[in-house]
């Protein structure tokens, strides 16, 4: 596994926003603290998310787009790509290979965060279809399309993008993690980035409980001392 110090960009790809927020909030403070850049590729607007009726459906892909960049900013990312495909309907198509591979080879980076194209059934409500796609998705533009010069030839002909080796892959939502993050100290931050997506965490007044009890509970598989809490991901060399 790289050394953080090894690692200048870090590039993160969700299906939705808020998902970051949810699985790797506290790795993401951590990062930027540390001067790495970080970047959100996110691949739906979300617009099928929420449970406010009032609010016209045509209007919440903007409201999602501002509040995963509202979310950013607190935990110091300053870049924020969207890729508009629709929310429920996500498959690994060629096309949005190609798309995840520009977002790659425009970056650049020594690291990528990916949701499991693994299920999960311990904990099935990580395993959203759309999950499961957009890390299906962002590991076939890792391996073997962004670092094939002929592959999605579209990419270097028309937009001069060459080809980019991401060495390594995180993947949070798996159900085999090998790696813990201590996010202790980024607690409260991960907590108001997600209060952030107030169409989706406005309602849920125990969100800071369910939230620790969650990292607590990755906190004990990680032999971290009581009180600690953690992140868990998977940890792929890719290089």
């Amino acid at each position: 596994m790289l050394d953080d110090t090894e690692i200048e960009r870090i590039l993160v790809v969700t299906a939705h926003p808020d998902d970051v927020d949810f699985g790797a909030g506290g790795t993401v403070a951590a990062a930027t603290a540390a001067g790495i850049t970080v970047t959100y590729c996110i691949i739906t607007d979300g617009d099928a998310g929420g449970s406010d009726h009032e609010v016209p459906r045509s209007e919440i892909p903007a409201i999602r787009r501002s509040e995963q960049r509202a979310a950013g900013e607190i935990l110091g990312v300053h870049d924020v790509r969207f890729l508009g495909y629709t929310d429920g309907e996500l498959t690994v198509t060629h096309a949005l290979r190609r798309d995840i591979s520009r977002v790659i080879r425009q970056v650049r980076p020594q690291r990528m965060l990916i949701q499991s194209p693994d299920r999960n059934w311990d904990r099935i409500y990580g395993s959203h279809p759309d999950h499961l796609a957009a890390g299906e998705a962002a590991i076939c533009a890792v391996y073997p399309d962004a670092r094939n010069p002929f592959a999605h030839p579209v990419l270097f002909q028309d937009e001069g993008l060459a080809d980019w080796a991401v060495p390594e892959v995180w993947v949070f939502g798996s159900p085999t993690p090998d790696h813990y993050v201590d996010a202790t100290e980024h607690f409260d931050r991960k907590i108001e980035a997600l209060r952030a997506h107030a169409s989706q965490t406005a309602h849920m007044d125990d969100l800071s409980d369910r939230v620790r009890g969650w990292m607590t509970m990755q906190a004990v598989e990680a032999g971290l001392p009581e009180g600690r809490l953690a992140e868990a991901f998977m940890v792929v060399n890719t290089a």
